[in-house]
């Protein structure tokens, strides 16, 4: 394990009106200097209109639907990609398209996008018109095959464009080069859900009475895709987020995902974006990762709850394969890291790592998990087709990873054959044989980046709470001033106390009996996977320790009852 600094937030504004003072300091931190940025009301959603390059996506939806053309979906293998494309299927079809499929790639067939081989796979449906959803934006070669049989293409897509972009009749993405959409962090299923939006209202002008069915009956599946993708919240994302949670909790939700949360363990009706992140999008990500993540699609698609209920026990069956799977690869991963520390001076600022028997699907979560032991960029690879490696790319602030492998890719033609992404995850594949070239290249591009310095990893918390302020009510109302999540981040305090009793529960969850510094009360504490990989010695009762935490609600048996989430102890 890393050494770990905590790290307090500054106040970065000045809050004043009638909030409890834990949540205007929480808030203060987070940027947010009036009430009026927490009104998260659907009045307050960007512009549909304002998105670069929706007139023109909606001109050619328009046109498949009058002339009764079919249209196919071609979706991505992750959570986002399955919301996405629940959401353009659902939508479209009600809006009366004659036919509306879908089609998302094996990733161990296909790999990521729409690929030539997806292309010809999409002509024996005959669309007229192929929608990509979540992807599209490094398909050239696919765009290319499509136009040339005569099929129209709508590319809605978020991540960032390469050199050049594909020959599309039309692209929707905030991220476009010059794009002027007053956020750059929509997920996939967000601008699938503007689309759709835009869609609707240019239908409405022709539907007398309102007759049409309102796109923010999907905020569902936005709320699911977005927290899944872990993009940054936002004030559109989070009024994104807020309105689904909404309808989730109302019950007014595809049957998927309330069987999707209650096989997590969790309910549709208190769910909050934590049970979306922990218990329904591992699930639905599991059938991407290990099998074909039609099986989530039609998890919610369906309007069937017993059919729903089927589909989610499978998916739950797939999630625990998963994280057995993870497990061993995350053991593999921390082996390898130790012979390097052993046998080199010091690990690289920018680290690769492989084994020949690594899964390709879950290659994401084994650089995750490193990156957040060692405080740096990690890239995970498998083995792809015969003399391929496919590496999943995780990073810290500090290195964009997309323009990182850009930079690396000038630098060294031919050195990777494709990659694509975000500033904290992307994706890439590469001869076998040169890994060792790119492993070098990736460490000198990230040294441009980070100083060592950078690589000690700190939590940052919202400070101490006094112990007044430690009791259920101010977990419940945190719990209710969310959505938490990237880039808004749920509140974590640290203070001083004193263990009165541990013990190991689940195999690896330590849980705790702890008394804070003060004239406060007892508290129960759990740190999950505390002896996952990196074992650490059980704190002495009647030891003192360090804790960085979360307040949460812990329900049993109908009874609530405080927790801290142990998110540091030291």
């Amino acid at each position: 394990m890393r050494p770990i600094r905590i790290v307090r937030r500054p106040a970065a504004a000045t809050l004043t009106g009638p909030l409890d003072p834990v949540l205007r300091r929480v808030y203060a931190a987070r940027g947010i200097a009036s009430l009026a940025e927490l009104d998260l009301g659907l009045a307050g959603l960007l512009p549909v209109s304002s998105l670069d390059g929706i007139v023109e996506a909606v001109d050619l939806l328009l046109d498949a639907r009058a002339r009764g053309r079919r249209v196919l979906v071609v979706g991505d293998f992750d959570a986002d990609g399955a919301t996405s494309c629940a959401l353009l299927v659902r939508g479209l079809t009600r809006l009366g398209f004659a036919e509306v499929g879908y089609l998302v790639p094996d990733r161990f067939r296909f790999g990521y996008g729409m690929t030539p081989e997806i292309v010809a796979l999409a002509a024996e449906r005959a669309p007229g018109l192929i929608v990509t959803v979540d992807n599209g934006m490094s398909s050239e070669a696919g765009v290319a095959v499509a136009r040339k049989l005569g099929i129209d293409v709508l590319i809605t897509d978020h991540h960032l464009p390469g050199a050049t972009l594909p020959a599309a009749n039309a692209i929707c993405n905030p991220n476009l080069a010059g794009a002027t959409f007053g956020s750059k962090a929509l997920a996939g299923v967000g601008v699938a859900f503007y689309v759709l939006a835009a869609l609707t209202r240019r239908l409405a002008d022709c539907v007398p009475h309102g007759g049409l069915p309102s796109a923010a009956d999907y905020l569902d599946l936005v709320a699911l895709g977005t927290v899944a993708d872990v993009v940054p919240l936002d004030r559109n994302n989070r009024i994104l987020v807020s309105q689904g949670l909404k309808r989730i909790r109302a019950g007014h939700c595809v049957p998927g995902i309330s069987a999707l949360l209650a096989e997590g363990g969790r309910s549709a009706e208190r769910s909050v974006a934590a049970d979306l992140a922990f218990a329904a999008a591992p699930r639905l990500n599991a059938a991407g990762r290990l099998d074909d993540m039609s099986l989530g699609i039609e998890c919610l698609l369906t309007d069937d709850p017993a059919r729903a209920r089927l589909l989610a026990a499978e998916l739950g069956r797939l999630n625990a394969e998963r994280r057995s799977i993870e497990s061993r690869m995350n053991e593999e991963a921390a082996a390898i890291v130790k012979r390097m520390q052993i046998d080199d001076a010091g690990l690289p600022l920018g680290l690769c790592l492989f084994d020949e028997q690594w899964h390709p699907g879950v290659v994401g979560l084994v650089a995750a998990r490193a990156k957040e032991r060692l405080h740096r960029p990690v890239i995970a690879f498998a083995p792809a087709d015969a003399g391929w490696l496919r590496g999943s790319a995780r990073s810290v602030p500090g290195v964009h990873l997309r323009d990182a492998l850009d930079a690396i890719a000038k630098r060294e033609p031919g050195l990777l054959e494709k990659f694509g992404g975000h500033a904290m995850a992307a994706g890439l594949t590469l001869q076998r044989e040169r890994l060792e070239e790119f492993r070098r290249c990736f460490a000198e591009e990230v040294c441009r980046h980070l100083e060592p310095e950078d690589a000690e990893g700190r939590v940052l918390t919202d400070g101490e709470l006094e112990p007044a302020e430690m009791t259920l009510a101010t977990a419940q109302t945190l719990r209710a001033a969310g959505p938490w999540g990237q880039g808004f981040a749920e509140p974590v305090f640290d203070g001083r106390f004193t263990v009165l009793d541990t013990r190991i529960v689940g195999e690896r969850h330590l849980k705790l009996r702890v008394r804070p510094d003060g004239d406060a009360p007892v508290v129960d504490g759990i740190a999950f996977n505390f002896l996952a990989v990196d074992r650490q010695d059980l704190p002495m009762v009647a030891g003192r320790v360090q804790l960085a935490y979360r307040l949460d609600v812990n329900e049993y048996q109908g009874l609530e009852r405080l927790q801290l989430v142990v998110e540091h102890l030291c």
